[in-house]
């Protein structure tokens, strides 16, 4: 497949493993638009390509994704229908993880929060150093977990568990994470790229049908939780981006203070 034009990922074919990197790395890997749509593209062109058979996805620098970003939310401040449009790349990116032909690898390099964590439990197998940190966090900054969250960690997890981290935004080790089985495997720092490259490896040179269609039969049921989920997710996480509560966050955020939410 064709590796140029991807201007917010570093790309690097090995064999049948394409290994693709987020690359906002002083930014930790934030979520904005333009690195949605290099997302969204790659996973299309990863599905179709006849030369890839796995895709691993990890993060440049010291994190997997720091989330959300906050000139995007400074902006859906100002303008509600920037906040519209994200809800549509918000759908097409985790409806294209579950659909894509290949597996995908999530190898978390460092922490994943809020949209990072969520892209990255979307994917098939999940991989973390045991130091790394996970969190959906959006009620930190006034919004509902409405991107993917709420839907994905209690397929994962449970209910339970799911509103204990939810609903504080509590933050978890990869160890802990994998102890819950919220993610397939949690190691050392020096032992991550090594099992990532042996099941990446195991994966490119098995049964590559017998592969995508295990896949898919799999994701039959989480498509039909996203899709029964995801527009009353959105749609609730919309309604909470206009309060004051969120406002104030992004303002605290901005100010390097504490946030002081009044509810409203």
């Amino acid at each position: 497949m064709e590796l140029s034009g991807y201007d917010n990922l570093l790309l690097e074919l090995r064999g049948k493993i394409l290994y693709a990197q987020l690359n906002r790395p002083e930014q930790m890997n934030s979520i904005s638009p333009p690195i949605e749509l290099d997302l969204i593209r790659l996973i299309a062109e990863v599905s179709e390509a006849d030369d890839v058979e796995v895709l691993v996805l990890s993060g440049a620098g010291r994190a997997f994704s720091a989330g959300g970003d906050i000139p995007f939310m400074q902006e859906s401040l100002k303008d509600f229908s920037v906040f519209e449009r994200s809800i549509d790349r918000g759908k097409q990116l985790l409806t294209g993880i579950l659909d894509c032909r290949k597996p995908i690898i999530a190898k978390l390099n460092g922490d994943a929060i809020g949209l990072g964590a969520t892209i990255a439990l979307f994917c098939d197998i999940v991989i973390v150093d045991e130091n790394a940190r996970i969190a959906d966090p959006h009620v930190k900054v006034g919004l509902v977990a409405g991107d993917g969250g709420a839907i994905i960690w209690p397929a994962l997890i449970g209910y339970a568990k799911t509103k204990r981290y939810l609903l504080t935004g509590e933050l978890l080790t990869g160890r802990v994470a994998e102890e819950l089985g919220l993610v397939a495997y949690a190691v050392p720092t020096q032992e991550l790229d090594l099992l990532v490259d042996e099941i990446a490896s195991r994966l490119a040179n098995g049964a590559s049908k017998a592969i995508r269609w295990t896949k898919t039969v799999i994701n039959l049921g989480l498509k039909e939780r996203l899709n029964a989920l995801v527009d009353s997710g959105f749609t609730y996480e919309a309604m909470s981006s206009r309060s004051a509560d969120h406002a104030e966050a992004v303002n605290a955020f901005i100010e390097k203070r504490k946030p002081v939410f009044t509810g409203k």
